[in-house]
């Protein structure tokens, strides 16, 4: 019986452990889990959503008190459209955060940066250059293009030195979607390096609508695949969404996936950014506890814990000081707020609304997005005589997926108790 360990992922020329790290945001994939599964010979993501906070609390820098205070005059003013983002603010703070990581890394692996196409900022185009730039002029191995077609993405960047050096790839949930991208790319006779085939039991956003259960990873990674085949293309498929186990993975490159995507096992991990308490509501989670839903302002469907503290907490939008999702002075959140708050003037804090405040709730990490079988991570770990769950490192994840077989999952070891004489 075969593990893991007994296929490679090939970019580049290059032989990686064929196990990635999904890129979770905000700082949920942090730097420190990035670093590991770069240092096991893997890929490790770190996520480009609201870097300039990200910043403010790794650096010390204050990027969003500067910008809260020089928009402050329009927290009362419905359209948002003269709130933006300064690129070279947006530039420094990417190129903090990729270089501080890649300064870091050891080992045999790399590390991506997962680029959302609806962080729009207000000024899609000219944001969504700043980030993708700045990410590579600090030495990020290797970006994948997320939430959303990115028809015109490479087009923006085709200019720079990297163009052609950095490995670059794309989210899909459809052959048809991949189709699309190719044909921009194409173009530029600039080929993805691998594709992200994200199937619908993954966490966070999904690229299907409420319909999802219709739809099988499997499924996809062969049509992907067939279509590759019919164009004579040969570009590595990662896999994700659903994969719990190392068995899960091997079937799927077997199955002729090149690599996995794996996220919510190892957001309960001990590096990852989520605080420890939210962690502990993961490992309790029953599977009456997951759902997904319409609360995201972008218009994806999401998938997370019905217990997020986000659904339930109406807060005034903070655009002056985040604004990550503001389109054209608007998002689907702040419509609603406003009219809401038409019919209730005095309630500013308990305003309800169908979508939540992405920006703020993410940042305070109270949208616990979260895998299909995230009800399963009980099954990973001890239960602790406080009640509490062992939290495991990303080592003994990594390792897990990487060796085990049989549908076995290997548990963390349990810390030695103090001797006592």
């Amino acid at each position: 019986m075969k593990c893991v360990d007994d296929f490679r992922l090939v970019l580049g020329g290059k032989e990686y452990v064929p196990i990635v790290i999904g890129g979770m945001g905000v700082d949920i994939s942090t730097a420190k889990l990035a670093l590991e599964a770069a240092r096991l010979g893997g890929i490790g993501h770190i996520s480009d959503a609201m870097y300039m906070d990200v910043a403010d609390r790794y650096f010390g820098t204050g990027y969003t008190e500067t910008k809260a205070r020089q928009y402050k005059k329009y927290i009362p003013v419905h359209d948002k459209s003269d709130v933006l983002f300064d690129l070279a603010v947006v530039e420094e703070a990417t190129k903090r955060q990729v270089a501080d990581v890649m300064e870091r890394k050891r080992g045999d692996g790399m590390i991506f940066i997962n680029c959302m196409e609806k962080l729009t900022m207000n000024d899609a185009r000219a944001t969504l250059r700043t980030r993708l730039s700045a990410a590579m002029d600090a030495g990020i191995d290797g970006i994948t293009l997320a939430a959303g077609l990115h028809q015109n993405t490479l087009k923006l960047i085709e200019d720079h030195p990297r163009f052609r050096d950095v490995k670059i790839g794309i989210i899909v949930s459809s052959h048809r979607a991949l189709q699309i991208f190719l044909r921009r790319s194409a173009k530029l006779n600039r080929l993805p390096d691998y594709v992200v085939v994200e199937g619908p039991l993954a966490g966070g956003h999904l690229g299907f609508g409420l319909d999802w259960a219709k739809y099988d990873l499997r499924t996809i990674v062969k049509d992907v695949n067939r279509f590759q085949e019919k164009e004579g293309l040969s570009i590595p498929v990662i896999a994700g969404g659903g994969i719990f186990t190392g068995s899960d993975a091997v079937s799927f490159l077997e199955d002729g996936a090149s690599a996995v995507q794996v996220a919510t096992r190892f957001a309960v991990t001990k590096e990852s950014g989520l605080p420890d308490h939210v962690k502990q509501e993961y490992f309790k989670a029953t599977e009456d506890d997951i759902e997904v839903n319409m609360a995201s302002p972008t218009g994806y469907p999401m998938r997370m814990l019905k217990k997020s503290p986000a659904l339930w907490a109406g807060v005034q939008p903070s655009c002056e000081a985040f604004g990550y999702l503001l389109d054209n002075g608007t998002c689907p959140y702040l419509k609603e707020y406003y009219q809401a708050l038409e019919g209730n003037p005095d309630s500013r804090q308990m305003v309800k609304t169908q979508k939540v405040c992405l920006c703020t709730h993410m940042r305070n990490h109270y949208v616990w997005t979260c895998g299909h079988y995230a009800y399963r991570l009980k099954d990973t770990t001890y239960k602790l005589a406080d009640g509490t769950y062992l939290l495991p490192t990303a080592e003994q994840v990594f390792r897990d997926y990487q060796f085990s077989k049989d549908n076995q999952i290997a548990l963390p070891e349990l810390p030695v108790p103090p001797f006592k004489g």
